[in-house]
């Protein structure tokens, strides 16, 4: 059932409230994303604007807020850079077509396979990124084009406009919740910077200094229907196939562990396979939306061509501040892309004159509510191994999302989460491995039994192998897998080897407590195998053969 927002006016209240807060922290991000990909600032404010509209409407996640991000740009500035601005809708059809199929598919629920130290890993390193990105406000372009840190009265009246957004933040809800405090922090440092005329860099400063244009502006008109202008041949597929399959994974992996997050934040649960229908609507309109109406002032990057949306996924730093400010249902996405269109139709004069300085303070309230403090008191008493783990993964966001910044190697978020995973897997078996073990003794009619303990897998074929010894053994052996499971074709082969091994010296092994699909599996034991119907257990083992 689609619900709007939760029963009553101050549901209403805070979702429409959150959603403005968020639309505003949204601009600078998404200008900024869009001189990451190679395409127009508006290229990047209209795929916020419609990834946030669509996924509030579509997706299985209210309160999570999705927008153009770095993770996805970085994968687009090479196919813009290559082929132009039209590939790079082509590319976001197939995306979404893709992240649709997913969600039809129902594989969204493989994101429950993400460990928890991964996750852990992944929000850590997703709060050092987000800190690291706002450091370059604190960077200034000089007249040469040399970049320096600011210094002197610049600086300290930066650092203060900071501190107060973040006194605003962390104070005001002890006197009233009446406003989300992220909102009232940013409007009161606003009127502030404008009633004393201090001199601190705007957002229009920000992007006057990306684009080179002094008369550059976030105006513009409404997003046209437009088909991409590329050939419909073998070789367009070809060429945006790679690319469509990148952007389609790592913005399903970024959005399901948002998700993830948001759902214990609220202590709700979110639908993840809807959520991957949302993604790929949102994505798959963005390259629809190809033209636009009324095209603002940016005639000093004419040469990057294209007006649509550049797609993008789900913004941890935008979803944490439309969680802290109070919104929950979907009314605070919809307000959120709602407010960001009213800015670029008629209020672009406004939101450029916010200043940096109250965006920055915002978000590093979100770093410091995003990194998770108790990681370091987890040292010393959890294993090792997640210790490892988490502290891979966050190093590898970071370094791939600095990848963002410099665009120095096509990486991203996805490439965090699947080594953790794959760690995390490869820690998982040789734990479970060593957990193979047997206790042995002679029966009264001199068989030898083998009590196993522990699964048979992969990663348990060896040590299962040397709990036996053919040659010493007497001639009728007994393996009991009453406290054992054989859980892959690597543990059925290992059977198969084992019975071959007691065979070649002339002796029986029979199989106790076995389930009937590993004993259909076994082809060279024969009738080696004991059949026993009334205690040998039934479930089932991974194997294409039985499927």
């Amino acid at each position: 059932m689609f619900q709007l927002t939760c029963p009553g006016r101050q549901c209403v209240k805070n979702d429409v409230l959150s959603g403005l807060t968020v639309a505003l922290a949204l601009v600078p991000e998404a200008v900024a994303f869009a001189f990451v990909a190679g395409v127009e600032p508006l290229v990047g404010l209209y795929g916020a604007f419609l990834m946030g509209l669509i996924t509030a409407l579509l997706g299985g996640r209210p309160g999570m807020i999705s927008g153009a991000t770095g993770a996805m740009a970085v994968v687009m500035v090479s196919l813009v850079a290559s082929y132009g601005v039209e590939y790079l809708f082509a590319a976001l059809l197939l995306t979404g077509a893709l992240q649709v199929a997913a969600g039809v598919l129902r594989l969204g629920k493989f994101i429950r396979l993400v460990p928890y130290p991964v996750m852990l890993g992944f929000v850590n390193g997703l709060a050092i990124v987000i800190f690291l990105a706002q450091l370059q406000q604190f960077q200034t372009t000089g007249p040469d084009g040399e970049t320096a840190w600011l210094s002197g009265e610049p600086l300290w009246l930066m650092l203060g406009l900071v501190a107060l957004t973040m006194a605003i933040i962390q104070f005001l809800p002890r006197l009233t919740s009446a406003v989300p405090a992220s909102l009232a922090a940013i409007v009161t440092v606003t009127l502030l910077v404008i009633g004393l005329d201090l001199d601190t860099r705007s957002v229009v400063d920000v992007l006057r200094e990306m684009s080179g244009d002094p008369n550059a502006s976030i105006a513009g008109g409404l997003p046209e229907f437009h088909i991409p202008s590329v050939p419909l041949t073998w070789e367009t597929l070809q060429i945006i196939l790679p690319y469509s399959l990148i952007l389609a994974g790592v913005g399903l992996i970024e959005s399901l562990l948002t998700l993830t997050l948001i759902d214990e934040l609220t202590e709700t649960r979110g639908r993840g396979n809807r959520e991957c229908i949302g993604q790929g609507v949102a994505n798959t309109v963005n390259g629809l939306l190809g033209g636009m109406g009324g095209m603002g002032g940016m005639g000093g990057m004419g040469g990057m061509g294209g007006m649509g949306g550049m797609g993008g996924c789900a913004m941890i730093g935008q979803s944490l501040i439309n969680i802290n400010s109070g919104g929950r249902g979907r009314l605070s996405g919809i307000s959120a892309a709602l407010f960001l269109l009213i800015f670029i139709l008629f209020a672009s004069g406004l939101i450029e004159r916010i200043p940096v300085a109250a965006l920055v303070g915002v978000m590093f309230v979100v770093v410091l509510g995003t990194f998770e403090w108790a990681t370091f008191r987890m040292i010393g008493r959890v294993p090792k191994a997640d210790i490892f783990v988490t502290i891979l993964v966050a190093v590898i966001t970071v370094v791939s999302d600095l990848a963002v910044a410099v665009i120095t190697v096509v990486s991203d978020l996805a490439v965090a989460v699947i080594v953790g995973v794959i760690v995390s897997a490869l820690v998982f078996a040789w734990e479970h491995a060593k957990q193979m073990r047997a206790e042995t003794h002679i029966d009264e009619n001199g068989a030898k039994i083998y009590e196993l303990h522990g699964p048979l897998f992969f990663g348990s074929v060896q040590n299962f192998h040397d709990l036996f010894d053919p040659k010493n053994d007497p001639v009728e052996v007994i393996v009991d897998f009453y406290d054992s499971r054989v859980a892959d074709h690597s543990g059925i082969e290992a059977i198969d080897s084992l019975a071959e091994r007691y065979q070649r010296h002339g002796k029986t092994l029979h199989l106790r407590h076995l389930s009937p699909e590993c004993r259909d599996l076994l082809e060279k034991a024969g009738d080696l195998v004991e059949v026993n119907l009334l205690e040998d257990p039934r479930y089932y083992v991974a194997d294409d053969r039985l499927a």
